[in-house]
């Protein structure tokens, strides 16, 4: 309790505050520069449905640890559609749920068989979810960098294969280094870490009452773990382009 009187008090006018705060996000977006408006306050009214439904569903599914393993499947599921067609809507997309898993399985395989993370569902879903989440980040911006940047340089791929390249080196040495800035906001995250953000589980340690030093060293392996996930979901997206395995395709918009 004396936790979460030190976090934003959930009141009346913190919902007029938010709601106030969706609108301007969704006026400054919808001018002319970006014309994304409709899209921002739509995501925010599903991110209040989604939390609700969640907050609901989620005390119920943490008592048993195959509700949790299904709930965390439904969240991969989500990710591997949005990261799909965040990447193309030509075939293929469904490939998405390769650099995702290959990704993060192993990591939740160690931490759950070296007995680092408790096979709980209050456990087990959070972690699942910030590493799943790290991938889809990292697999919908390196497919989608990577076949725009095939698009604009067709010219060059042929020119590749006219060379004598094999159609998957010929992909790759032109949209290698485009897909590989995917992992700079993972880079950047860890980089200040401490200096120009306090990362979420820093934070809800300590208001949970861990030491400092409990909570550091939770947080670095949170983010460690996530550059992993991510620079392997990248190199996996880059594979699966190389091969013609994601097709070029229009990403989807916004929203």
């Amino acid at each position: 309790m004396a936790a979460a009187n030190q976090l934003l008090p959930v009141t009346p006018a913190l919902g007029a505050v938010t709601a106030a705060l969706l609108l301007a996000a969704a006026a400054v977006a919808g001018r002319g520069l970006l014309g994304h408006g409709r899209d921002v306050l739509r995501a925010g009214l599903r991110a209040v449905l989604q939390l609700a439904a969640v907050a609901f569903v989620i005390t119920w599914v943490v008592g048993s640890l195959w509700t949790s393993a299904l709930f965390v499947l439904v969240m991969f599921t989500v990710a591997v559609r949005t990261a799909g067609r965040r990447m193309t809507t030509g075939p293929g997309w469904y490939w998405a749920a390769a650099p995702i898993a290959i990704g993060v399985l192993p990591v939740l395989a160690l931490l759950l068989a070296g007995g680092l993370l408790p096979p709980k569902g209050l456990s087990v879903i959070p972690v699942a979810g910030i590493l799943i989440g790290g991938a889809l980040t990292a697999t919908s911006l390196a497919g989608r960098r990577a076949l725009d940047e095939l698009r604009q340089r067709h010219g060059e791929v042929d020119a590749a294969l006219a060379l004598g390249f094999e159609d998957r080196d010929a992909r790759l040495e032109i949209c290698r280094t485009a897909a590989a800035t995917s992992l700079v906001p993972a880079l950047d995250q860890t980089r200040t870490v401490g200096l120009v953000t306090l990362p979420g589980a820093f934070v809800g340690m300590l208001l949970g009452g861990a030491t400092p030093v409990q909570a550091g060293a939770v947080q670095l392996f949170v983010l460690i773990a996530l550059l992993v996930v991510e620079a392997v979901a990248i190199v996996v997206v880059l594979e699966l382009v190389g091969r013609g395995l994601v097709a070029h395709g229009v990403g989807t918009p916004i929203g």
